[in-house]
């Protein structure tokens, strides 16, 4: 008798060691997940090089960044556009409430949340990082993890697909624009109809021709998806070496000190737990099942690194500030 409890003793220990282990062996793997993800220390290694070789990098530097850029851009979206499947597409068009949804929390509700935020802290962080975080809240949604993550959720996978590339597309209209809202047109911002002819020359165009070509390409590119994955991120990167070498030449980084550094990362956290409380209730409220429920945490909360990126070097030019507005989206 003393046996079996001193089993049954033993048994729930190792039980309940078990349950409270979990989170601590989550954390663990997430851990080595992100200490292992090379993208990650890429963006580090970029900013760094950027302190140590800003002028290889800047724009009329021997890298010639402009051309280069312009090019990897190009590239990485023909890439998407091949890459894009109409046929999860379709599946996902009858669910018209849940892509409305997204769409309005990833095009309105977050500049609204900036637009309260500005008017509570705007005045005591740096004109440049607020930009960055509306730059932030403007863009569209990210197709790759909205995707994966959903996917792995046992979410509604095709209406993942369908938003996050609708979310791009509509983002290379929408997005230049609600920018020109906030810091106006002509002299001293931006000029929308230039702007959006470079966009889509440089964004739309490729994603078109990748779709166009899709038929004799796509089967190819799908063997070979981690080199295609491989040229996004490494582009990305080239980006964000150029961006802070600019920033580093004239000056921005010395002028501002480390704490916007600090200041990025809070708010985007804090960002990052509003979206999803508002998500999660919305989702809920309009009754949706678990698989799109997962689906529009996911897609709505989610801002791509991807497109930000370029557009940033379309919208914003040569602006010296270029590091410091990216610095939200990183």
């Amino acid at each position: 008798m003393c046996r079996q409890t001193a089993i049954g003793h033993s048994t729930l220990l190792i039980s309940l060691i078990k349950k409270l282990s979990e989170p601590a062996m989550q954390s663990l793997k997430h851990f080595k997940r992100v200490a292992t993800d090379w993208f990650l220390w890429g963006m580090v290694l970029a900013t760094v090089l950027a302190y140590f070789l800003p002028h290889f990098g800047a724009t009329g530097g021997s890298m010639h960044a402009e051309y280069v850029i312009n090019i990897g851009v190009f590239v990485v979206f023909f890439l998407h556009g091949v890459n894009l499947s109409s046929e999860q597409i379709k599946k996902g068009l009858s669910n018209w409430r849940l892509h409305v949804m997204i769409q309005v929390f990833t095009f309105v509700v977050f500049p609204l949340i900036w637009l309260a935020c500005d008017k509570l802290l705007g005045s005591h962080v740096p004109a440049l990082l607020m930009l960055g975080f509306f730059y932030l809240c403007a863009l569209p949604s990210t197709i790759s993890s909205s995707v994966a993550l959903t996917g792995s959720a046992g979410g509604n996978v095709p209406a993942a697909i369908l938003n996050a590339s609708m979310s791009s597309v509509i983002g290379i209209f929408i997005t230049p624009w609600l920018v020109s809202l906030l810091v106006g047109t002509g002299a001293g911002g931006i000029d929308l109809g230039d702007t959006l002819l470079n966009l889509c020359a440089m964004l739309l165009l490729p994603l078109v021709l990748g779709q166009l070509l899709r038929p004799l390409l796509g089967k190819f590119f799908a063997r070979h998806k981690k080199y295609t994955n491989l040229i996004d991120k490494m582009v990305i990167l080239l980006l964000v070496y150029a961006a802070f070498c600019n920033s580093m030449i004239s000056g921005m980084w010395q002028s501002q000190g480390n704490s916007v550094i600090l200041t990025a990362f809070i708010g985007t956290a804090l960002l990052l737990a509003v979206i999803l409380l508002l998500t999660t209730r919305t989702a809920r409220a309009l009754k949706f099942d678990h698989a799109d429920k997962v689906a529009a945490v996911f897609c709505a909360t989610k801002k791509s690194l991807a497109a930000g990126a370029p557009m940033a070097a379309l919208i914003f030019g040569s602006n010296p500030g270029l590091g410091l507005i990216l610095l939200p989206i990183m």
